[in-house]
């Protein structure tokens, strides 16, 4: 029973990942973008950190306490090629964090702050990509599921 929670759990945090995500990348456009728009960008980030963070201690808890067991895991290079993936989600997703929160800072300062044109087309190629390289990990998860890469 342990291990069907920490499924769901760890399902249940991806999904959120994902929507946050969607919702990031359906705010990140020019024609939204406004100070309020920065502000929910910045609230959106930070319920992307913390399940970043909640996805990483889960699926930690899963690989060493989980039914399968770490060897499982461990020898499996989809495993690794699963986590590789959630690696680049996070190194894409800093150049974003970044701009947001300096976005938030300048909506501060000035109530009528409109991140420019360029900068949100450049940002939304990057979350773009991000997306792209997120859909990667349910295909390798599936893949590893089935057993896919243990010989």
């Amino acid at each position: 029973m342990s291990d069907l929670l920490l499924a769901i759990v760890h399902h249940l945090i991806v999904f959120g990942i994902a929507a946050v995500l969607a919702a990031e990348l359906a705010l990140m456009r020019p024609a939204a973008m406004s100070a309020q728009t920065v502000r929910l960008l910045g609230r959106f980030d930070a319920a992307y950190g913390m399940l970043a963070l909640a996805i990483l201690a889960a699926g930690f808890v899963r690989v060493w306490y989980g039914a399968k067991g770490p060897d499982f895991y461990l020898h499996n290079p989809v495993f690794w090629a699963k986590i590789a993936a959630f690696g680049v989600v996070g190194l894409l997703s800093i150049q974003p964090t970044l701009r947001i929160a300096a976005w938030q800072k300048a909506a501060k300062a000035d109530a009528g702050f409109v991140p420019s044109l360029q900068e949100v087309g450049k940002l939304r190629r990057v979350m773009l990509a991000e997306i792209h390289v997120f859909a990667l990990i349910p295909i390798f998860a599936a893949a590893m599921a089935r057993g896919v890469g243990l010989g």
